[in-house]
């Protein structure tokens, strides 16, 4: 796959997210700032960029979303085949969280 190519994937990836994270920071606010692992001033930010600021910051070749499947115990949670699966998801959140708690210090 070309530079360009991937650039362009880049670039469409960071529109969806960040109109994804827009929409989710106007709904709610403090539940787009758990899920997606962000500061209080930087969903404000978010939530008031205009259209084209966000197709312009979108169009970045840096990927500007972040997986958080970094922790092993958060992957292994996702990956773990179990028979209760709410009970995996519940514990999934449960270290998802502390993550982000973790990022705020």
């Amino acid at each position: 796959m070309s530079e360009i190519g991937n650039s362009n994937e880049i670039g469409d990836l960071n529109l969806t997210y960040l109109l994804l994270a827009q929409r989710l920071v106007k709904e709610d606010a403090p539940t787009a700032m758990f899920r997606l692992g962000m500061s209080k001033e930087l969903a404000d930010l978010l939530g008031n960029l205009s259209l084209s600021q966000i197709v312009k910051l979108a169009s970045s070749s840096l990927l500007l979303c972040r997986f958080r499947f970094d922790d092993h115990p958060i992957l292994s949670a996702l990956t773990r085949d179990g028979k209760n699966l709410s009970l995996q998801q519940a514990h999934t959140a449960i270290l998802l969280s502390g993550q982000h708690v973790e990022m705020a210090r």
